[in-house]
């Protein structure tokens, strides 16, 4: 089990990766009227048009592979079952302690009264 949680988290360390690379690689839409008027920003590493089919196709299936890593990784990990993390599922519950020589509205009796 350890292993298949070792490489699903290596495909999601480089599916993060590569969307960084891709979303820094593709252009915003201020370019395109750079382009307009003759500032030469159109040229690119995969021509003037081919690179927003191409990165953009490339980005959502390494976001679809990111998402789909991320929730089996989660489901791996135990995150559907009802555990409290740090207080180990156990909730006890401990009637208050009356520290001594603190009144007690609840008891009766000249005991619980407060000398004044």
């Amino acid at each position: 089990m350890e292993l298949l949680k070792t490489l699903i988290w290596i495909v999601n360390l480089l599916s993060a990766a590569g969307i960084i690379v891709l979303v820094l690689m593709q252009h915003g839409k201020g370019a395109d009227m750079g382009a307009a008027f003759g500032s030469g920003s159109s040229g690119s590493l995969f021509g003037a048009s081919g690179s927003a089919n191409f990165l953009s196709r490339t980005t959502a299936i390494a976001a679809v592979v990111f998402f789909s890593t991320s929730m089996a990784l989660a489901y791996l990990s135990g995150g559907g079952k009802d555990n409290l993390g740090v207080m180990g599922g156990k909730i006890e519950q401990v009637a208050p302690q009356i520290p001594a020589g603190a009144p007690n509205n609840k008891a009766s009796g000249p005991a619980s009264k407060i000398p004044e």
